[in-house]
Order: C-alpha cells, then structure tokens, then sequence
C-alpha cells in the first residue's frame, strides 16, 4: 500500500501526539516495510528521525508558493492535490484531522481520535480553541472511513460526544518508546542518578506539569513522608502553585523537578524509581502508565474512566482526589515488598499486550481492509 499520514506533529511534537505518530512510523516500517510511508509535513523537519528501514519512508513538503507560504492552509486543504499526485491509497490523520473535501479525491482515510478532553473539560482551554477542535474532530470523524480510538474509554467519548456509531470506531491502543523495553542496566541507572544529584529511592510522577494531570496531589501527600518525588514534564502556571505549596512546607529537598531529559535517561529514571504514582484526572490513554509497566516498575494510578485498561488488574488504584488514600498507596507499595513485586511481575505480564508487532498487525490489517473497502 501507499500511504499517507499528516505529519506534523510527528516531526514538531517532543511529547504525546508525536510519540504517538514517530511510534507508529517506526513499528509499521519495521514490521511491513514493503509499504510505503509518505509524510506530510508542512514545515520541513530539522532532524533525521528514523535510522533504520527508512527506504519505504518519503517526507512530502508543500510544494507551491502558496502552499509554502501558509502551511496551516496546505495541512487542512491544499494538501489533496498532492495526495493525489503522490497517489496515495490511504491517508491516515494520525491528531484527529482530515483535509477538508479529502471524500472528493476518492482516497480513503482514517483518522485516530486520542480523547476529547476538550468536551468533557471545557474550563481547562480557551474558548476558541475549543470551537476549533470541535470543527475538525467532528469532521474528520464523520468523513473518515475509519476512526481508531486508542481506548474504550475514548470510544465511548467519540460515540458520546460526537454523535458516531459505534461500527465506524476501532480501538487500536498505542504502544511506547523501545527505550523502556531494554533490559536493567544497574551500572548505566547508577551513573544518571549520580549525574542528576537524585537520591537513592525515589517515587516518580512525569507528564506535563498541568491541573488535569493532578500531581499537586501526589505532592501533598508525600508531606508527613520521608520520601522523595520526582516530577519530569513540561512547566505550566500550574506548577506555580506546586512551588509555593513546597517552599511553605519545608518540601524544597523532597520535592525535585527535571525537564529536558532525554528518552533514555527518562527511562532509567523509571526503572531506578520505587513506585510511579500518576493520579491524572482524565486521560484519553495514558502511556506514562504502560512506560512504567514495561520499566518494571510500581503503578499507582486512578480508579476509574480509561486507567484500567492502562494499568491492568495489578496496578494500585486510588482516587485521585483522596490525599490519605494516595499516602497509604504509596507506603503501601514501599513497605510491602512482596506487593511490590507481585505488581512488577504481573504488571509487566499484562503490559505485553501493547508490544509493538501486536500493534502494528491490528494497523496494517485496518489499512488492508479500508483499501479494499
């Protein structure tokens, strides 16, 4: 098959919406390198980002002045003509977006939904904003062939919210970077926590540093323990209100923040970590949970919505909005080492079925059966 996929967050995103697109590019070339992958990008990349199989791999730029010259234009409609004449069998909106008219090309299309936060917690973006998303998650979902939702959970958001039947939605859940899959390297583990000045045990939370993901939380709960917490994402005003909350509570050597990590370190800092405590209010997957399955490490999480599908049956749950029951949690999994390793063990049974060849069979087949549609 040919396919396209719109590419720009793949090449401009460091975070979720572009792991999640580099991810699915890397597994599909590996495991069905005899299709051709041509991505959209309307903004020239700066860096090489895939190594290996990257003969069936084409970046695809605008081409005309005008298209150049206003790349949001060329994504959300000018790109057609240049699936048209690169022939591409499928496009694949890999962030909830289609070019509008792409059902007047005759190209088929799906288009992968990863939550609609923005419905169902509307306070947390601008008003404009939402409108936007609206627009373009509403018509790709119903001019779409096909839309992935990457769990029930967002399914039932898509059936809900957006008003599509549920025949129309497949769930292909996502995997996570090979870097958490390596085997422990104890001396390489060693070497970065002395390198970063962090302490010998440690409890870990990443993820953007935001009200929705709820690590102010994890903070307050650690207050009358003698354990460390590190937090690793991307700063927010939110985080504001965390730093007041240590400097007045005497937290400021228990409570370390890093940003910048690479994917590598990140993930010896989780396989160093004790347990990986991650009461998110909402999420449309999560793959901080699953990173740290494969990291063979301590989950604790949220009770509800889509964390159990994330987590498994052994993963600690909590309510995220319960600070003695995220403290018990947490001295819960520390103290009890039998626990501990029962949810590593178990934990890291369940996380399998997010390998990178199970995913990429469910993709390829949806492709397949699209194309032959």
């Amino acid at each position: 098959m040919n396919l396209g996929f719109d590419a720009k967050r793949l090449y401009h995103n460091t975070t979720g919406l572009g792991n999640y697109s580099r991810d699915l590019i890397r597994i599909l070339t590996e495991y069905y390198p005899e299709n051709t992958y041509q991505l959209f990008n309307p903004k020239k990349g700066k860096h090489k980002l895939f190594t290996s199989n990257t003969s069936s791999i084409i970046e695809r730029n605008p081409e005309d002045f005008i298209s150049r010259s206003i790349p949001s234009f060329w994504r959300s409609s000018g790109i057609k003509n240049d699936l048209k004449k690169h022939e591409i069998d499928l496009f694949h909106g890999l962030s909830g977006e289609l070019p509008f008219g792409i059902t007047k090309t005759n190209i088929k299309s799906v288009v992968t939904i990863h939550d609609l936060i923005f419905i169902r917690y509307p306070h947390l973006f601008k008003y404009i904003d939402r409108k936007t998303y609206l627009k373009k998650f509403s018509y790709a979902a119903k001019n779409s062939n096909k839309i992935i939702a990457i769990s029930e959970q967002t399914k039932l958001d898509i059936i809900d919210f957006l008003g599509i039947n549920e025949d129309k939605i497949e769930v292909i859940y996502q995997g996570c970077h090979p870097a958490f899959k390596k085997e422990e390297n104890k001396q390489e583990q060693n070497s970065l926590i002395l390198k970063l000045g962090l302490p010998k045990d440690f409890i870990l939370n990443v993820g953007t540093i935001e009200a929705r993901k709820n690590v102010f939380n994890v903070v307050k709960s650690i207050k009358d323990l003698d354990v460390p917490l590190v937090i690793i994402g991307k700063e927010t005003n939110y985080s504001n209100e965390i730093y007041k909350y240590v400097a007045q509570n005497n937290l400021t050597k228990r409570v370390i923040f890093l940003k910048g990590i690479s994917m590598n370190d990140l993930a010896l800092i989780y396989k160093s970590a004790k347990a990986f405590v991650y009461p998110s209010l909402f999420e449309g997957f999560g793959i901080p949970i699953i990173e740290a399955l494969y990291s063979k490490t301590p989950v604790i999480i949220t009770a509800d919505g889509v964390f159990p599908e994330a987590g498994g049956p052994s993963s600690y749950y909590v309510d995220p909005n319960n600070i003695d029951e995220l403290t018990h949690a947490i001295k819960d999994v520390l103290s009890n080492s039998e626990l501990s390793s029962n949810m590593v063990k178990d934990g890291f049974r369940f996380v399998q079925k997010f390998n990178d060849d199970v995913i990429a069979k469910q993709m390829n087949d949806l492709y397949t059966k699209v194309s032959n549609q």
